[in-house]
């Protein structure tokens, strides 16, 4: 099966690691900050930095070949839970149906001291 790193323009990368990596048919995307691409993280509002994440993430699995609807799982980070409405009504307009399996955890610190981050897991078929 072959691998291969999965690196668009423009995407902010802050340590040693891929913003993503195909193997074969699975493409696992990194965990995506609300980072603009100077590396900055966006300093709006959670719609703002959540809208960025997943805009992002859409990047890199378009640079593969895929689409928002070819992710079959998806993990957010949140640092504060009361974000979770907010975070969740833009990720639904990101899916206008069979949206992928995810799980929401809140967590004591993210990287930069973000309020979000994005992490998912793709099948590309074709």
């Amino acid at each position: 099966m072959a691998r291969r790193a999965i690196v668009p323009p423009g995407t902010p990368v802050y340590g040693p690691y891929s913003p993503a990596v195909q193997a074969g048919p699975f493409l696992f995307v990194s965990g995506q900050l609300p980072a603009l691409p100077s590396g900055e993280l966006h300093p709006g509002e959670i719609e703002d930095q959540a809208r960025l994440c997943l805009e992002n993430i859409a990047r890199i699995v378009q640079t593969a070949g895929g689409t928002m609807g070819d992710l079959v799982k998806v993990t957010i980070y949140l640092a504060d839970m009361d974000d979770f409405g907010a975070v969740n009504a833009v990720y639904a307009t990101f899916f206008d149906r069979d949206p992928p399996a995810r799980a929401c955890v809140e967590v004591s610190r993210l990287p930069k001291d973000a309020r979000v981050e994005i992490e998912a897991f793709a099948y590309l078929s074709s």
